[in-house]
């Protein structure tokens, strides 16, 4: 029978990778729908209304659906971590508790007007009740990494004992809240969230450019999708390069904060310097499997590259082994894949960023059919480099659940067997595997039939707004 802590470790896992599909959503698009209601709501072009009502539909999708799963994956810490909660639901649960009050409220109860009141609210009403649905989904996210932050670098607390059990007791709530990772992972996390929904948007508005420009198929709303596509490029212009730039920075803070989990991410066994980036790595002993930095290895790597990132500049920097720590190391190969696999999927969206950019101002953009097969096939890698991430900063510290505090096999509730945690994991595959095809079919129905038109629309359309005459380069028009 499976061990219950790999099965609620399993569980927590996928449960997660599911959830943080929702909020990604939601955040990304909250600056875009501000800003578009804004346009509208002062009395812009038809296709602001456009971009509003259609980005408006997903935005709901996403929010309905990431309350379900997340909700489900707070009462996994009673079911499966309830070790965790008595230890540390002092602190632990403080931030939860004001994100459903504050937050979720806050955003709740302005996307009813949002969603439904156009003509039923003020201009001024209708754009604050924007406003604070944007900030409502923006503050969750701070309540939650203040959460999460916390059992990265815990601060704040005294650890008591009662009824023979240590107790997480809070003691400075500045300390504990504004942790040092807090800032680190807040900024990275919704910056990722604008980058990721911006290549959403770009992929999709891509796939619409390119049926009609390229293949020449006539579209519908061909304006409305360039203009969804400059939107989208905007956003990725800016917060493609700060990822990056931010990226580097969290990296040297978690060498300063959690130098196993940085250990882990560069494979680095033995305390060495000049440790070398390493691009690739694989070893040639499939014994050595999980150990990308084995000693008969095929590797490419940028010579002193790690301690370079490390301290910020010196190549020849000291980065401390995993073998120089009592606890045992995380699972190294997923971290240190992970790891790779999402940097290299950012220097790929700046690329991408640069490359519609040129486009763009050389007045190719509509035409340039392999850089819409770039975006469509780009579509959803933002969402899984956000996954990438959360791999890293959460099996990157194993074994600790709070990091040098409590270990997360110790978190486990103590009277769960292997079978409960095993049939409750694959009843969680099951309902969450559903509900992400239920999400994608929606979503898909909603893209499919596009944004409204015509009569269908409260602002007039003007000669602004009317489409641009189609330019196939196949010479093949058809209605579609």
């Amino acid at each position: 029978m499976i061990d219950p802590v790999v099965a609620s470790r399993l569980q927590f896992a996928l449960t997660t990778i599911v959830h943080i599909i929702f909020p990604v959503v939601s955040m990304g698009l909250a600056p875009f729908l501000i800003y578009v209601t804004w346009r509208d709501v002062r009395g812009g072009p038809a296709v602001y209304e456009q971009l509003r009502r259609f980005w408006t539909k997903i935005f709901a999708v996403s929010f309905v659906v990431g309350t379900v799963t997340g909700i489900v994956l707070e009462f996994e810490f009673g079911t499966n971590f309830a070790a965790f909660s008595t230890t540390a639901g002092e602190l632990f649960g403080g931030p939860l508790a004001v994100e459903g009050m504050m937050a979720f409220m806050l955003e709740a109860t302005f996307l009813g007007i949002f969603v439904f009141g156009r003509d039923r609210v003020s201009d001024r009403l209708y754009l604050v009740s924007s406003l604070a649905v944007g900030v409502g989904t923006w503050l969750s996210a701070v309540w939650i990494l203040i959460a999460n932050s916390w059992m990265q670098t815990p601060r704040g607390f005294e650890l008591v004992t009662e009824n023979g059990r240590q107790i997480v007791h809070l003691v400075d709530p500045v300390a504990a809240y504004l942790n040092p990772r807090f800032g680190f992972m807040y900024v990275h996390m919704q910056n990722a969230a604008v980058e990721s929904v911006a290549l959403l948007m770009a992929g999709i508005a891509a796939y619409h450019l390119h049926r009609h420009y390229v293949r020449g198929v006539t579209t519908d709303s061909i304006a409305f999708w360039e203009k969804t596509l400059k939107l989208a490029l905007v956003a990725l212009l800016i917060t493609a390069p700060l990822q990056v730039v931010h990226g580097d920075l969290y990296a040297r803070h978690v060498y300063e904060t959690q130098p196993q989990k940085f250990a882990a991410m560069e494979a680095v066994w033995d305390t060495e310097t000049y440790v070398p980036e390493y691009l690739v790595a694989v070893p040639t002993d499939l014994d050595q499997l999980t150990n990308p930095r084995a000693k008969e290895l095929f590797g490419l790597g940028i010579p002193g590259g790690a301690s370079w990132l490390a301290s910020g500049g010196d190549p020849t920097a000291e980065i401390r082994g995993l073998n120089a720590f009592e606890s045992e190391a995380p699972p190294v190969a997923i971290v240190f894949w992970s790891f790779r696999a999402m940097v290299g999927l950012g220097f790929w969206f700046i690329l991408l960023a640069f490359w519609g950019g040129y486009r763009w101002l050389t007045g190719g953009l509509r035409e340039d059919g392999l850089y819409h097969l770039s975006l469509m096939g780009s579509s959803v890698l933002g969402i899984v480099a956000v996954e990438l991430g959360w791999v890293v900063t959460e099996v990157g510290r194993q074994p600790w659940v709070i990091q040098g505090v409590m270990k997360t096999s110790d978190g486990v509730s103590p009277g769960l067997t292997g079978s409960e945690a095993l049939v409750t994991l694959l009843g969680f595959v099951s309902v969450y595997a559903t509900l992400l095809g239920l999400y994608t079919y929606v979503v898909a129905r909603i893209v499919r039939d596009g944004p409204p038109t015509g009569e269908e629309l409260e602002t007039p359309v003007t000669s602004h707004d009317e489409q641009p005459p189609a330019e196939p380069t196949t010479g093949v028009a058809s209605d579609d």
